[in-house]
C-alpha cells in the first residue's frame, strides 16, 4: 500500500500522459493483486482517452506539495462544467425546454455525477459512512453557498465600480423547486435517522433494506423532478 502511494505521488508529468494513452494489468490499491484488463475496461478507456488526456496536463502531485495539483484539477472542473452548461442549455433551446427545467434536470446531472461516484469511491474504502455522506453534503453546501455567494459578490462589486448601485436579480419560478427541495431533503435525512436507529448505520445492511432505501431516496429525485416540471 505504501509503496502504492509513493509512486502516486511521485508520478512525473511525462508518466501522466503514459499512463491516459496506455492500457495494460494494473495493481490494485493494496499492491497485491493485479487486475487484468477486460472488454469493459478497454472500451471505458478508448472512450475516456481525450478526458485523460486533457486532465494528463493538471500538474503532477509532488509539485508545489500537492497545490498546484489541486488548484489545476479546480480549472479543469470548472472548464468541464461549463462546457456541460452550455451543452446543456443548447439542448434545451433546441428541444424548447424551459431554461429552469434544464437547469434542475441537465446541468444539475452534469454537474453531480461526478460527486455520485466520489460518495461510492468513498462508502467502498471506508469503514464509516461519513465520507460518502459528507461529500454528498458539503458539495452542496459549496454549490448554495459559495456557488451563489461569490458571483454575487463579484457581481456587486463589478455594478459598484460602474456606479450601477440599482443591482437585483429576480429568481423568477425558483422559489416553488427550493421548496420542494427543502421538503424532499428533510424526508432523505429522516430515512438517515430510522436506518441509523434500526439498521446501526446509514449505509449497507440487509438486502431488502438497501434496496428499500435506495427506491425511497431515486423516488425523492424523481418526485422533485416532476413536481418542478409540472
Amino acid at each position: 500500500m505504501l509503496n502504492y502511494l509513493i509512486e502516486s505521488r511521485n508520478m512525473s508529468w511525462s508518466k501522466q500522459f503514459k499512463v491516459a494513452l496506455i492500457l495494460g494489468p494494473s495493481l490494485d490499491a493494496e499492491g497485491d493483486d493485479v487486475d487484468d484488463v477486460d472488454g469493459a475496461d478497454a472500451c471505458m478507456h478508448f472512450l475516456s482517452m481525450g478526458w485523460k488526456l486533457l486532465f494528463a496536463i493538471v500538474p503532477p502531485p509532488k509539485m508545489a506539495g500537492g497545490w498546484a495539483s489541486f488548484f489545476g484539477s479546480l480549472l479543469f472542473i470548472a472548464l468541464i462544467t461549463l462546457v456541460v452548461q452550455e451543452f446543456a442549455n443548447l439542448l434545451g433551446c433546441v428541444l424548447m425546454i424551459p431554461n429552469s427545467v434544464t437547469a434542475i434536470t441537465l446541468v444539475a446531472l452534469g454537474t453531480s455525477l461526478p460527486d455520485t461516484f466520489a460518495s461510492v469511491t468513498a462508502a467502498r474504502g471506508s469503514k464509516y459512512a461519513d465520507s460518502a455522506v459528507g461529500n454528498i453534503t458539503g458539495s452542496n453546501s459549496v454549490n448554495v453557498f459559495l456557488g451563489l455567494g461569490l458571483p454575487w459578490c463579484l457581481a456587486t462589486v463589478w455594478r459598484r465600480q460602474t456606479r450601477d448601485t440599482h443591482y437585483a436579480v429576480p429568481s423568477g419560478s425558483l422559489t416553488y423547486s427550493v421548496a420542494l427541495f427543502l421538503c424532499t431533503s428533510i424526508v432523505c435525512f429522516i430515512v438517515l435517522i430510522l436506518r441509523r436507529v434500526f439498521i446501526g448505520g446509514e449505509l449497507g445492511g440487509p438486502k431488502g433494506t438497501k434496496v428499500l432505501s435506495a427506491f425511497i431516496l431515486v423516488m425523492l429525485w424523481v418526485t422533485y423532478i416532476v413536481m418542478s416540471i409540472l
